[in-house]
């Protein structure tokens, strides 16, 4: 693994303490290392996903989907959308995956410091920032082992040695993330439990670490085990990733929610407590 990667690797895990910036010093060629005051306003900084004034009207129609919408989640939050089945929801979060273009606003990243000042220009949000869990996740699945779902797509030229085993690295991550440890890769997927199933699906987004993963009524259809396994999954989740949802069942996520808004017919959004 490059320095860089490992260095990146072991800080985002741990505190930041003296021996936080130990590790730091062993690792950082001493030509550009920093001071410790400098090293801690870089732990410092925070990012926050800002949507301003979306709005989205298809292609060829008159009828808006979304209008003006506005909100910020700060990073290694959790934000849940909720509201009646039409109002948008689901279009809203097609647009934060890149899988749709808004007809105007902005879906950006913004960086502060730990005074709250903004640092930098704001990014935009790129797909490939974005990991999106879509509800049934299951349903498109499409092949035969467990291995095989989560690489689909990975190159397969044999020149492609280290990108392949950078993704191996990633890929070993993930399946830890989610728990599926125990489960043999080359089981049938089809064959998976639905608690398992959801959790084949967040690894398949999870090997890139998106720095958005947004999920489509993660709960529906589970039994109340595998609902109970989902959310305790996304309660891990939430210490490493930015987290937005939309759901119906709000009483199961109300004690991980930070940010809640209500999605209203017509494309209108309001952040709401959860009314519950």
């Amino acid at each position: 693994m490059p320095w860089r990667a490992l260095f990146l690797f072991l800080i985002s895990s741990l505190p930041e303490t003296q021996s936080h910036y130990h590790i730091y010093l062993l690792l950082t060629p001493s030509g550009i290392q920093t001071t410790p005051r400098k090293f801690i306003r870089l732990l410092s900084l925070f990012c926050i996903l800002q949507v301003r004034d979306l709005s989205y009207r298809p292609p060829g129609t008159e009828h808006s989907l979304l209008n003006a919408v506005n909100f910020s989640l700060r990073e290694k939050s959790f934000g849940l959308i909720f509201g009646p089945s039409g109002s948008g929801k689901t279009t809203l979060l097609q647009l934060l995956a890149g899988l749709s273009k808004p007809t105007s606003g902005s879906i950006c990243v913004q960086k502060y410091d730990k005074d709250g000042k903004p640092c930098q220009s704001s990014q935009p949000l790129t797909p490939e920032r974005v990991g999106i869990v879509f509800q049934f996740p299951e349903r498109y699945f499409i092949t035969d082992s467990v291995l095989n779902e989560v690489t689909f797509g990975w190159p397969r030229q044999r020149s492609d040695f280290h990108l392949k085993e950078n993704l191996a690295m990633k890929l070993q991550r993930a399946i830890n993330w989610v728990g599926l440890n125990g489960i043999a890769l080359d089981k049938d997927p089809h064959s998976l439990s639905g608690g398992y199933k959801r959790r084949l699906a967040l690894a398949i987004q999870l090997v890139q670490i998106p720095d958005l993963l947004i999920l489509d009524e993660p709960l529906a259809g589970l039994d109340w085990k595998a609902r109970t396994d989902v959310v305790k999954l996304l309660k891990n989740l939430k210490k490493d990733l930015t987290v937005l949802i939309v759901s119906h069942d709000l009483k199961e996520f109300a004690g991980l929610v930070d940010n809640s808004w209500r999605m209203e017919m017509g494309g209108v959004l309001r952040e709401e407590p959860l009314p519950i």
